[in-house]
């Protein structure tokens, strides 16, 4: 009796310390709309396909993911490999209940039946071979047609990490059946994401519907090297910007320590073959962190930046392909290329993929780490807070608002991110230079806004020749594995005239 006494006193000292400790799930970052995501995916050509699933189902209470399609690659051209996407799923699943515990009200994390009710098969045949008059659509594309038909005020991400034939034969059916007023509204409900051309659509796509907004790395044929999304983690595998990223953190060996464990990471994500999670650019370009804004390629994300291959006013090409950022690397030395607009945020989107993957561990939520809230001038939204501002002038912020869930230490940092500004190749000496000016410990800023003759000298994007100028919040946690959350501001620039 006394035994079961002290027992039941122990469990009921450890549940009241662990309801003490209880995470304030409301007090969360949350998300209040999700982008919609479909994904083609030419898993089991290489193990990097189900890498990068793992890390998407781990952000996949950011999204409203639509479906999930199986597809062939110029890899891997006869067959389609569900089975892989579903061990995957099933994995996830197991642990989906412990994901929710570290997951804001609004924002919860879908089942793992959710995820098997909208796997799908593509075409088992290579590219345009499964494009015709006479050829029945795949699963996959009848389910990626019926979702492109559901009316929505958000547009539809279609994140290729293979072949884009299940998007080509719906793009041909669409032409085929529908009028072209109505064909044209289906299309510009359409947000195209591709890592690179990896089979002969692609191309064919772009072509044939050049208004579709399409993001791809251009270059020749097979030559992946020159792609933006190889500053995911590639610089030692082809050879490029080699010393500017830290390439510690797409080691087997941090993998293991960081990634690979748990009933989650330790069965679902794979030792990588070639280089780590290739496709992961594509809907890194889409996490709600406060940096990125997906309808503005040219702005800059974890999933890189990207510029209109035509700008020309009469042109409806809609095609956005490789921009170039000027990095300093690890090395001191500065980069300018167009996988430093990826490279450059790895320390940060690498601690972030380590830390949600302890949110899938079986501990309690207070163990764990939670993104940091930020507020600007009162304003606690994750989309850019814009302001105009006389050129000559001093503007302030105010981030005292900001807090973080753990109640760990936060460290401010406010830069200007001068590329988005310009399409220019080298922005240095062309776009103007914010004057920034930190004050308690980086909570407040105070902004000085160059003359008019800098800011305003007819080389700015506004129709006014007026530069509209980019200033990041980067705010960070010391938790285990350090969270960032960002928030941009968005300076437009006026002169004296308009300002009357």
């Amino acid at each position: 009796m006394g035994v079961s006494l002290l027992r039941l006193a122990v469990l009921w000292i450890l549940t009241s310390q662990t309801l003490s400790h209880a995470l304030n799930t409301s007090s969360l970052l949350s998300y209040p709309t999700k982008p919609r995501v479909f994904i083609l995916s030419d898993i089991s050509n290489e193990p990097d396909d189900q890498e990068s699933l793992t890390r998407y189902l781990l952000y996949a209470n950011q999204f409203q993911t639509e479906g999930l399609v199986a597809t062939t690659s110029t890899w891997l051209r006869d067959k389609v490999h569900p089975e892989d996407m579903l061990t995957v799923i099933n994995a996830y699943g197991n642990v989906t209940a412990n994901l929710n515990q570290h997951a804001p009200p609004n924002a919860q994390y879908p089942s793992g039946d959710y995820f098997r009710g909208i796997l799908r098969r593509g075409a088992e045949t290579y590219g345009i071979k499964a494009v015709g008059k006479n050829v029945t659509l795949s699963d996959g594309a009848k389910l990626l047609l019926e979702r492109l038909q559901v009316p929505s005020d958000q547009p539809l991400w279609v994140l290729a990490w293979g072949g884009t034939n299940v998007l080509a034969q719906v793009l041909y059916k669409i032409h085929e059946i529908f009028p072209e007023d109505e064909a044209a509204t289906l299309r510009a409900r359409l947000r195209v994401y591709t890592i690179s051309d990896q089979d002969d659509t692609g191309a064919w796509i772009r072509s044939n519907w050049p208004d579709i907004f399409y993001i791809s790395s251009t270059h020749g044929w097979n030559q992946y090297g020159l792609a933006a999304w190889v500053g995911i983690s590639g610089e030692s595998y082809y050879g490029v910007d080699e010393g500017g990223p830290d390439g510690t953190t797409v080691t087997h060996q941090w993998l293991r320590r960081n990634i690979q464990i748990g009933p989650y990471g330790r069965f679902a994500y794979p030792d990588f073959k070639y280089i780590m999670e290739g496709d992961t650019p594509s809907f890194l370009y889409l996490i709600q962190n406060g940096l990125g804004e997906p309808e503005n390629p040219g702005y800059g994300s974890w999933g890189g930046r990207y510029s209109k291959v035509d700008p020309s006013t009469a042109s409806n090409y809609n095609h956005y392909s490789d921009a170039a950022d000027r990095v300093i690397g690890l090395n001191n030395q500065s980069f300018r290329s167009n996988r430093a607009t990826i490279w450059r945020w790895r320390d940060t989107f690498q601690s972030d993929f380590a830390a949600r993957m302890q949110w899938s561990l079986p501990a309690n939520a207070h163990r764990a780490n939670h993104h940091p809230v930020l507020s600007v001038n009162g304003s606690a939204e994750l989309s850019p807070f814009k302001v105009t501002a006389l050129a000559g002038s001093t503007v302030h912020f105010d981030a005292g608002g900001t807090y973080d869930p753990d109640g760990d230490e936060l460290t401010y940092k406010w830069f200007q991110y001068q590329e988005p500004g310009s399409d220019y190749w080298n922005v240095a000496g062309l776009v103007p230079v914010l004057e920034v000016t930190t004050l308690n410990n980086g909570q407040q800023v105070q902004v000085g806004i160059p003359v008019a003759s800098d800011s305003c000298n007819g080389r700015g994007d506004d129709p006014s020749g007026c530069w509209l100028l980019h200033l990041i919040l980067e705010v960070k946690d010391n938790g285990l594995h350090p969270l960032t959350t960002y928030r941009r501001v968005l300076i437009q620039t006026t002169n004296e005239t308009m300002a009357a």
